[in-house]
């Protein structure tokens, strides 16, 4: 166990965590994890299926293996482990298009230059590419595809946490604020039948979840409208949520959109934000490593609990509460003061 080695050795592991998540990415991209669904398998005859050089391949599962990602028995087979039951690609909460997406060519080339983000606190993606992420997203498209398909497993994944995590009973409108493609809003519709769901996001975004709310059965009571959320929201909601939106954006306009929900809603409305909250001191959190990617490739940063009450307050909102989930995100709710 690593806790047993000594600390030149614990730092050594560390320092190859680079390599773990590049092994686990390429496993991911071969499609090993469905490979493997039927039973155990040999390097030879995954190598056979994926069309690649068997021994590389064994050598990358045995590493994957060595954390617990994949299992090698003692005649070399390999089989799923309950880490590597989420890179299959047909799973509830599949986190296999975010495994592809974390060690892409653009990432790893913006995470070379985490150096001029700590110099300069800008990110370093605008710096590596000549653009924002959202406007390389936009104009590349097999990055774009890779970046959306990471967004809708994540977004899986968290969602099924939070639909059993937060009650949503008693809204009458939820107001989905950047709601993507609309699978949390379609995941809450679709567990609660007396709510009417609006799901608002850029045009070019909302226009794709037709189809998304229509396969959850809950598109006849969704309205989908497109806009820009640091101009407004729609009017009229219960409540407003916004998942993997506050995250992305530094302190200023993260109140521009707050103000923009709080104006809006209904009166006795609530904001709901869901996103990881950073633990004090030196607790381990998915959360801190995360905020280094915000730092990388956007403007955002993940927050404290004590940094999202001044943000709140900033907005005109009091955090009433913080729900946890069987995730890393939480559910902050906000009521106006």
């Amino acid at each position: 166990m690593a806790q047993d080695l000594a600390p030149p050795d614990q730092l050594m592991q560390r320092l190859f965590g680079f390599a773990a998540s590049r092994a686990i990415s390429v496993s991911a991209e071969l499609g090993i994890a469905d490979l493997l669904k039927a039973g155990p398998r040999t390097a030879e005859e995954l190598a056979q299926l994926t069309g690649v050089h068997a021994r590389s391949l064994y050598r990358v599962l045995r590493a994957c293996a060595s954390i617990g990602v994949y299992a090698e028995d003692a005649d070399k087979r390999f089989s799923l482990t309950p880490m590597a039951e989420p890179l299959q690609s047909d799973v509830p909460g599949s986190l296999r298009a975010f495994a592809i997406m974390i060690t892409t060519d653009w990432q790893f080339q913006t995470w070379a230059e985490m150096p001029y983000s700590v110099k300069s606190g800008k990110p370093a993606f605008d710096k590596v590419h000549g653009m924002t992420s959202f406007e390389y997203f936009w104009s590349h498209e097999k990055a774009g595809q890779v970046f959306n398909d990471a967004m809708t497993s994540n977004s899986a994944f968290s969602s099924v946490a939070v639909v059993n995590g937060y009650d949503f009973s008693g809204i009458s409108k939820l107001v989905d604020v950047g709601g993507g493609h609309g699978f949390l809003l379609a995941s809450i519709l679709a567990r609660y039948p007396n709510v009417q769901g609006l799901l608002y996001d850029r045009p070019v975004i909302a226009a794709d979840a037709e189809k998304l709310l229509a396969a959850h059965g809950v598109r006849e009571r969704c309205t989908i409208e497109g806009g820009d959320f640091f101009e407004s929201v729609p009017t009229g909601g219960d409540a407003y949520i916004m998942k993997h939106i506050i995250h992305d954006w530094n302190d200023e306009q993260c109140v521009t959109i707050l103000q923009n929900c709080r104006r809006a809603m209904n009166k006795g409305g609530k904001v709901l934000v869901v996103e990881m909250v950073v633990p004090e001191g030196n607790a381990p959190s998915p959360a801190k490593f995360l905020d280094l990617q915000m730092l990388l490739l956007l403007p955002g940063c993940e927050r404290t609990e004590a940094e999202y009450r001044v943000l709140f307050d900033k907005a005109g909102f009091e955090l009433a509460r913080i729900v946890p989930t069987m995730s890393p995100f939480s559910v902050l709710e906000g009521v106006g003061k």
